[in-house]
């Protein structure tokens, strides 16, 4: 009887036994297949693999000359590639507290429409207050006027000697309709120190009227690109030649007296020079007629 009772016993706890390593068993195996499933949260959201990636700015404009914090002497250079609205760069140098020191414009040389194009910048500037400034180089959106691409340069001026110079253009302000062919009205040019004080000045009447100087009025009748091929002075007369450009298109007798204005008046600030004698590639008989 008792022997009975042990196995009974016996049989009793193996059962006991079966019943939890099954039921431990069961449970283990739900719990495994519930941490699979994703939650109606986790559903929602993707993986970063499967997230769409935010669209790159484009770069329509680089600049690789200044860099960040150089020094800039005088002329300003600035060199850089450029893809933009009919190939024109606008650029601005602004004084270490924000004043416009100049404004003006370039064409980069691109190939085609679409395509990268190098330009150059060369500009004189009025003396900074500061020893530091900016560089600005933009394009402005043809739809809006809004400045598209700007690069920002901060540069350090560098110590340069100077001499000014004046270049004179007509003004449409000071006079209206442009009625006084030969009038031409000064402004002023912080330039290098050099002997070659009159050939500078001529080179900086053929750069033109910056765009701040443009919103005052002033306009130039030379052509844009015009080239001075030499500039020689002889015994009080300055003999001044330059390219075929400055004779293209120039019909129209206040036209040339304007063309003739800029230029005499430019050279005739010097006391050195009484007399000008204007030619193209060597002729001066035939040309600038109205």
């Amino acid at each position: 009887m008792k022997h009975n009772k042990i196995t009974l016993f016996f049989s009793i706890t193996v059962v006991l036994l079966l019943l939890a390593v099954v039921f431990f068993y069961y449970k283990q195996d739900d719990q495994s297949q519930s941490s699979v499933l994703p939650t109606a949260n986790e559903e929602q959201v993707p993986s970063p693999e499967t997230q769409p990636a935010s669209p790159l700015k484009e770069v329509n404009i680089t600049v690789s000359e200044p860099k960040a914090n150089d020094e800039v002497g005088l002329p300003l250079i600035v060199r850089g590639q450029a893809r933009v609205f009919e190939s024109t760069v606008n650029y601005r140098l602004k004084d270490a507290d924000g004043s416009l020191l100049v404004e003006n414009f370039t064409t980069a040389l691109s190939p085609d429409m679409g395509q990268f194009g190098a330009f150059e910048i060369s500009t004189m500037y009025p003396k900074p207050k500061g020893i530091s400034g900016t560089v600005e180089v933009f394009w402005y959106s043809p739809k809006d006027g809004e400045e598209l691409d700007k690069v920002i340069v901060p540069v350090v001026f560098a110590e340069v000697e100077t001499t000014n110079v004046k270049v004179f253009f007509g003004n449409r302000k000071m006079d209206p309709g442009s009625l006084n062919c030969d009038k031409v009205y000064p402004q002023d040019r912080r330039i290098p120190k050099t002997t070659g004080v009159a050939k500078a000045a001529l080179e900086q009447l053929l750069a033109g009227p910056t765009i701040n100087e443009g919103d005052n009025g002033f306009f130039t009748s030379i052509n844009q690109g015009t080239k001075l091929i030499s500039l020689k002075i002889d015994n009080g007369t300055a003999f001044a030649d330059f390219d075929e450009m400055l004779g293209v298109n120039v019909g129209g007798s206040c036209r040339v007296t304007a063309i003739r204005a800029e230029i005499e008046q430019t050279l005739k600030q010097f006391s050195t020079i009484k007399n000008v004698v204007i030619s193209i590639n060597g002729r001066s008989e035939d040309i600038l007629q109205p």
